[in-house]
């Protein structure tokens, strides 16, 4: 995987002078030690900076916004804490002078009902209101705890911190994300239609190659080329291949080579790519193999040229840091109402797969398109069976008529229920599946949808609404 998965956050401890400042001085401890146990970096001020490093007057709000302006690379979010009421004016100061356009969580420390003598008390409960209402007249969106006040001791505190995390990421990844269109979307599917506009306008941009060039670029290589033999080695080692014709196998390493010069030149971390049927009936092989390689990487690729499930693939990559796949909501499993098949023929990252046995990835042919275009012509799909487990599911798509992208997304469990069947291939459960596929078909959503083994749709679900401003419908 090459995605980073770390965070870094910028930390603003609020203090305020009516009240104890001695607890800026434990608090700003406690949350360090939290974060560095969860292995979450931090930029904050020296103690010697400030009365402990914290953050009152104007001149504080200064040299913090100083200091994390010129960590700007390093800082994805910026978490705000108060061990007492706080300066309001200090918090929002220090942000909207930083320039930063990050996630922010807003943390206060509860108080003890034992201990709240004018020495002790925090007073941090009401001050959260009072920094919340100025980020509110500021215009910075913001992010809440579970609870209103909570001490860092809290596991629920730690689940705060690590959904905040994936926010962070989720937002970092998708602006300034470069996608690579290859080809034209199979004229048979309106269903992948998006407009580059309302992507731009979350910057999120698309570069569009024709697959004619693709193809020069492929006819002028030679069979003994460095990168060639390299990426058949490559790929001869990803998955076992002993059923491919050794022609198809030397089709594939070069149309991975002018892929990988195509991503390198023009900076791109994702693709969706015509995946029939010009491939096969022109070219001669799927592919998938390549999808799935880059896939597994960190770098989504979405087949059928669907540049929102690759949006949706790639923003779960950011949030998870494992390998995302694009399947279709494809069967009903029986009578189970809660239960479903998920299918593609199929590009899947091999990490999703079953890693031994029966439903282990191996490199076959097409059988779908095989019998329009024959099968000699669809070698290079990687079927197999997902693997169970947790996962999360998510679909984009630009609503182009209201003028804004819309989403939905949940979590799941992948089963090991009885299927035998071609294809990348496995089965879900989903609490009121109906609802959703309802709401899908409501909606006008696509029959693709991205799915990534990992519980991570509520962090998802704030980067993608309150972050990017997509209209986002959680399913729960």
């Amino acid at each position: 995987m090459k995605t980073k998965t770390t965070v870094t956050l910028g930390i603003i401890v609020g203090n305020r002078g009516f009240f104890p400042d001695h607890l800026c001085d434990a608090g700003r401890k406690k949350i360090l030690a939290l974060l560095e146990r969860l292995g979450i970096g931090a930029v904050i001020l020296p103690t010697d900076a400030t009365k402990f490093g914290a953050v009152e007057s104007m001149d504080d709000a200064q040299k913090c916004a100083d200091l994390f302006r010129a960590r700007t690379p390093d800082i994805d979010g910026i978490l705000v804490t108060l061990p007492n009421f706080g300066d309001e004016r200090g918090v929002a100061n220090a942000i909207r002078w930083s320039g930063l356009r990050v996630p922010v969580l807003v943390h206060a420390f509860a108080d003890d009902p034992k201990i709240m003598s004018i020495r002790d008390r925090r007073d941090s409960f009401c001050g959260k209101m009072s920094v919340c209402n100025n980020l509110r007249q500021y215009g910075i969106p913001f992010t809440l705890t579970q609870l209103h006040t909570m001490d860092p001791d809290d596991p629920r505190l730690a689940s705060d911190l690590q959904d905040f995390a994936v926010t962070c990421r989720v937002v970092r990844g998708l602006r300034n994300l470069r996608i690579g269109a290859l080809g034209a979307r199979p004229t048979a599917f309106n269903t992948v239609r998006y407009s580059e506009k309302l992507l731009e306008g979350s910057g999120i941009s698309i570069e569009t190659l024709d697959l004619f060039e693709l193809f020069g670029w492929i006819g002028k290589m030679k069979d003994d080329d460095k990168p060639v033999q390299a990426k058949l080695k490559e790929i001869t080692a990803y998955v076992p291949a002993k059923s491919i014709p050794a022609p198809a196998l030397m089709k594939m390493a070069k149309f991975g080579v002018a892929v990988d010069k195509w991503m390198k030149e023009t900076r791109l971390q994702a693709t969706a790519i015509q995946c029939w049927t010009a491939m096969e009936e022109f070219f001669g092989v799927v592919p998938c193999t390549l999808m799935s390689m880059l896939s597994n990487m960190g770098l989504s690729s979405a087949c059928e040229v669907d540049i929102m499930g690759t949006v949706a693939m790639y923003a779960m990559v950011q949030g998870s840091g494992r390998p995302s796949a694009l399947v279709d909501w494809n069967n009903n499993y029986g009578e189970d109402p809660d239960k479903g098949v998920v299918f593609h023929c199929s590009n899947l990252p091999k990490d999703i797969f079953v890693a031994s046995g029966d439903g282990a990835p191996v490199m076959d042919y097409q059988e779908i398109i095989a019998g329009t275009v024959g099968k000699e012509n669809t070698y290079g799909t990687v079927v197999g069976r997902v693997r169970a487990g947790g996962f999360t599911y998510l679909r984009a798509s630009t609503d182009d008529g209201a003028g804004k992208i819309r989403a939905y997304l949940g979590e799941g469990d992948l089963t090991d229920d009885p299927l035998k069947t071609f294809g990348g291939y496995g089965v879900v459960r989903i609490p009121r599946f109906q609802a959703l596929l309802a709401h899908i078909c409501e909606n006008g959503f696509e029959h693709h949808v991205a799915i990534n083994p990992a519980r991570i749709a509520a962090g998802a679900k704030e980067a993608l609404a309150k972050y990017l401003g997509w209209d986002v419908y959680l399913h729960a």
